[in-house]
């Protein structure tokens, strides 16, 4: 295993800086933990044996479980929204650029993880006030992209729904978010990528193109 080495200087706290190796380390083994077993079903023990370094070294960079937590969904917002952005520059049709949100998803639950923030919102009433916040942030945001794309499908014809397009944008990420639990929960991918595509189709006046087993192209970090 890597050891992390301590940096000589002293940190910076958590997001006012760029993380050093040893900090995004910390993050990486704590963000695969937190999306297979849940924030509650990790410790920092068992980060620390992942990366055979000493819990000392992991409250060095984030002092407490919490902050750690915080730090978790931030970066998974920020490397969403690069993702969110990528399909914006890149595909120009709304139903195409849902297709590509769903890739993004699908990617995740194919690797055996779900997505973070979805994981996190199950066990909401449990975790740190301020993880609860960033939840609601990478939500909003996430409804916010999609309505815009709904809209702007209605009005070029590709979309037909009568409710309002942030309405139908909420129901769209909780049916996605929720598809994946349940596939999840059989341990089948299929089950998510069957739903997705129902959700597509009765959105799309012109049936999507189903997802295939390997995701469409994105750039950008979302799993």
């Amino acid at each position: 295993m890597t050891m992390i080495r301590m940096p000589k200087q002293k940190p910076q706290p958590p997001g006012s800086a760029v993380p050093t190796a040893a900090a995004l380390a910390i993050l990486d083994a704590a963000e695969r933990l937190a999306q297979t077993r849940g924030y509650n079903g990790f410790s920092y023990a068992d980060v620390a044996t992942q990366l055979g370094v000493t819990k000392a070294s992991l409250h060095y960079h984030f002092p407490s479980k919490a902050e750690l937590g915080r730090a978790l969904i931030e970066r998974y917002h920020a490397g969403f929204a690069e993702a969110l952005d990528t399909i914006n520059r890149e595909v120009g049709g709304a139903c195409e650029k849902l297709e590509r949100y769903v890739a993004l998803y699908d990617a995740v639950i194919r690797n055996d993880r779900m997505c973070l923030c979805g994981m996190l919102a199950a066990e909401h009433a449990t975790l740190p006030a301020a993880m609860q916040t960033q939840l609601q942030l990478f939500f909003d945001a996430n409804e916010r992209w999609l309505t815009t794309v709904l809209e702007e499908g209605r009005r070029v014809g590709r979309f037909a729904f009568k409710e309002r397009a942030h309405e139908r944008a909420r129901v769209l990420l909780g049916a996605l978010e929720g598809a994946m639990l349940v596939a999840r929960s059989y341990g089948d991918p299929r089950r998510f990528r069957a739903a997705a595509n129902f959700v597509l189709a009765d959105l799309c006046k012109s049936p999507p193109r189903a997802l295939r087993g390997t995701p469409a192209r994105t750039r950008g970090r979302a799993g």
